[in-house]
């Protein structure tokens, strides 16, 4: 029966190769920022809904969030759940130079072949529309909300150059925006009256380069000065930037961004003025991983000739590292440009409407849809997954 169902899945895919690269390639040419994806959200909802599968959409109140539900029939016991992840925002100015176009594509069409086979085995199959990853990270909402508990595996494929590896690792991530607050007065006629709220950022910056060379190994930090109001006349009484920091764990990460908090408190008081800060965005939890999960990712990319490459470094980060910590999931990327460039490049984003990305599209989506089934036919596969996750799980 499960041989039925990989040979269904596989028909269905192929039949769609035409559609499923048009698709990506109109998603290139129509780009959309984060929590913007009206367009490209609702062309997903719509053709999953028209494939039999049943559709929230809007989802957990986020406007371009969907879940897609498509499951053995007669099912009422508890059956293996895999949910694929798709994303579809794209970048300011460049558009899809992440590749969201293409790796959503292949993941909402690996979900409807992995639909188109869940008559013949007894499973389901979840897709989910994950909005915003450049930003606030949907999936961050989302792990909180419950809706990956119950999965034995949440994966999706990242658009790479150059290499492929199923061994991604992510930083966690933290977003905090500080405002430093003075006293207008006449830059000229009484500065001793004034309070600059602009040194207390500029000291506040000087710090935080100070605060690079204590960091732990991989951590990173960076910032942007946002705004400075006043003249060159007046004495700024207000002065805003963003910082993000990130490591390779919680408890890193935690201690890092006490550091930067204690070090803009100390800039306000140098200056004599006041500091409050917020998150401009949630945090994001670095990757837990799950080899287990990642070998069959590893083994299934090679059935397709495509060879991992092995012992990665933390770098970057993402909305699915919160993911890994409710069930396995993993993220492994998918080179779909054997030349070496950087994501978030206008050249990337070409690189994914050439013929090269296309294949690579067609071919990460077959392999995509194998996964998904593996995990839902083999019970041996979802307990060494499962195992793998127990163990990784307590020691956080």
């Amino acid at each position: 029966m499960s041989r039925q169902a990989f040979e269904k899945a596989h028909r269905y895919l192929n039949q769609k190769k035409s559609e499923m690269i048009a698709f990506s390639d109109y998603l290139a040419a129509h780009p959309e920022l984060s929590e913007k994806e009206y367009e490209s959200s609702h062309m997903m909802a719509e053709i999953l809904s028209g494939a039999g599968f049943s559709v929230e959409y809007p989802y957990l109140g986020l406007p371009t969030a969907f879940k897609a539900v498509k499951r053995s029939p007669d099912s009422t016991e508890k059956i293996p759940v895999v949910a694929i992840m798709v994303e579809y925002d794209a970048l300011p100015v460049i558009g899809h130079g992440c590749g969201h176009n293409l790796h959503g594509t292949m993941a909402l069409y690996a979900g409807l072949a992995v639909g188109e086979a869940v008559g013949d085995i007894s499973g389901e199959i979840r897709v989910i529309g994950t909005p915003a990853e450049e930003t606030d990270g949907a999936k961050v909402q989302m792990a909180n909300a419950g809706v990956f508990d119950d999965a034995d595996l949440a994966f999706m494929f990242h658009s790479y150059a150059g290499e492929s590896f199923a061994d991604y690792r992510a930083l966690g991530i933290d977003g905090l925006e500080f405002s430093f607050a003075g006293q207008t007065s006449h830059s000229a006629a009484s500065p001793w009256e004034g309070r600059s709220a602009q040194n207390g950022m500029i000291l506040f910056m000087d710090g935080l380069n100070m605060l690079r060379l204590h960091m732990h190994d991989y951590c990173r930090m960076h910032a942007i000065i946002k705004e400075v109001r006043g003249a060159v006349n007046i004495i700024p009484d207000l002065a805003v930037c963003q910082v993000e920091t990130r490591a390779p764990d919680k408890a890193t990460l935690a201690e890092l961004t006490e550091a930067v908090i204690n070090c803009a408190k100390g800039c306000a008081v140098a200056t004599n003025t006041a500091i409050s800060w917020k998150k401009f965005m949630r945090s994001f939890d670095s990757m837990l991983p799950n080899l287990a999960a990642e070998r069959l990712a590893e083994e299934t990319m090679a059935e397709y000739g495509v060879v991992c490459t092995k012992n990665h470094l933390p770098a970057g980060s993402t909305d699915v590292g919160n993911v890994s910590y409710r069930c396995p999931a993993i993220q492994p990327e998918l080179a779909i440009t054997s030349e070496k460039m950087d994501l978030h490049t206008r050249e990337f984003a070409a690189a994914t409407t050439n013929e090269e990305g296309h294949i690579a599209l067609v071919k990460g989506a077959a392999i995509m849809t194998d996964i998904a089934l593996k995990v839902l036919t083999k019970q041996e596969i979802r307990e060494n997954i499962l195992k793998e996750f127990k163990s990784r799980i307590s020691t956080v």
